[in-house]
């Protein structure tokens, strides 16, 4: 089956999942507010211009799930979810992916965002095949850290290349939705690359290379 691949933020989501958890764990007073507002705000624009680091983002972000208990996280992202994910929903989006899923298409999400954050939302989808950035969980609890390759810019076509070769499937057929300039590496991979509400670079990248460009928002 072709592999239909999606980027979460800002593609299927008319939000960044990732940096609404840092808003929302600012609201809920569970972390230092003007600071953390502020290195969340300051990370955010970094991936925007295609500069983050990504280790030094992910020791800021996975922080909260390391000092919070197990099961507040659970009822937080419970409460995440309905307060803030549902009014990001797209039925375009969601129509997209169902339209692969009646054309018997492999369905996968692969993002930069922590697993905690996504999988909730990729359920809600209807998608179980999830590459996401990996958080550590020793005996039940968040450390802080990560473990494996984070799914972000490069990162993305190693972890689908490791999943690739597991499954025994190629990239015959294959389409990915981003609307980052970051997802670059993973858009060049793929056969059929579609650039959905894009960044300005991204936009730029498609128009000189005559990718699809798909609007989710206003459709």
């Amino acid at each position: 089956m072709p592999l239909a691949l999606f980027d979460l933020d800002n593609t299927l989501l008319a939000g960044d999942s990732d940096y609404a958890w840092g808003e929302f764990l600012v609201h809920e007073n569970k972390v230092d507010p003007d600071h953390y507002a502020q290195m969340n705000a300051r990370f955010y624009e970094d991936y925007q211009q295609g500069t983050l680091d990504i280790l030094q983002y992910l020791r800021f972000a996975l922080a909260p799930l390391a000092a919070l208990e197990p099961q507040e996280l659970v009822e937080l992202h419970r409460k995440f979810m309905g307060e803030v994910i549902s009014k990001m929903w797209l039925p375009a989006a969601q129509a997209l992916v169902e339209k692969h899923r009646a054309a018997g298409d492999q369905l996968m999400i692969i993002t930069a965002t922590n697993r905690f954050i996504v999988e909730p939302i990729c359920h809600r989808f209807g998608i179980s095949e999830v590459i996401a950035t990996e958080p550590e969980q020793i005996a039940g609890r968040y450390t802080g850290q990560v473990t494996g390759v984070p799914s972000y810019q490069q990162g993305k076509v190693t972890r689908l290349q490791n999943w690739l070769e597991e499954k025994g499937e190629t990239l015959v057929g294959s389409y990915f939705y981003s609307d980052s300039i970051n997802d670059l590496p993973l858009l060049e991979a793929v056969e059929k690359p579609v650039a959905v509400n894009p960044d300005k670079l991204l936009l730029a990248e498609a128009r000189q290379r005559d990718w699809p460009v798909l609007d989710l928002r206003s459709a």
